[in-house]
């Protein structure tokens, strides 16, 4: 997926907060964009005070599913307060990471390793 206003923001050094972006929406973004990933990807952790940032912007680009590979420690409280939001945990998949997978390195194939990340779905307004 390509939300061409942050594509355009990142081109001329435009900071998240000057086009209406929340800080960890944005990397998670270009994060997903990094690893070839179809939806967006949050491996960082998520602050609290992100959550309702996070839920604006993908109701402003159309995101219903994104993902969660981060492992910090209050993932579950987290996915809680997703879920008071109107989030739901759909599902454990795999992802790819946005760093390359050695072993296939060695082998000379240039890979993203797989990781597994939580689907969550946005479904309510």
């Amino acid at each position: 997926m390509r939300i061409e206003e942050l594509d355009k923001a990142a081109e001329i050094g435009a900071k998240y907060q000057d086009v209406g972006i929340n800080p960890t929406f944005g990397a998670a973004y270009f994060y997903s964009r990094t690893a070839g990933n179809r939806l967006i990807n949050f491996a960082e952790v998520i602050w609290d005070r992100d959550i309702d940032e996070i839920i604006e912007n993908c109701r402003r680009y159309g995101i219903k599913d994104f993902t969660i590979s981060s492992t910090f420690s209050g993932l579950l409280e987290t996915i809680a307060e997703f879920e008071k939001r109107g989030c739901r945990m759909v599902r454990l998949i795999e992802i790819n990471s946005n760093i390359e997978d050695w072993k296939a390195a060695l082998e000379g194939e240039h890979k993203k390793e797989v990781i597994p990340a939580l689907l969550m779905r946005l479904d309510r307004e």
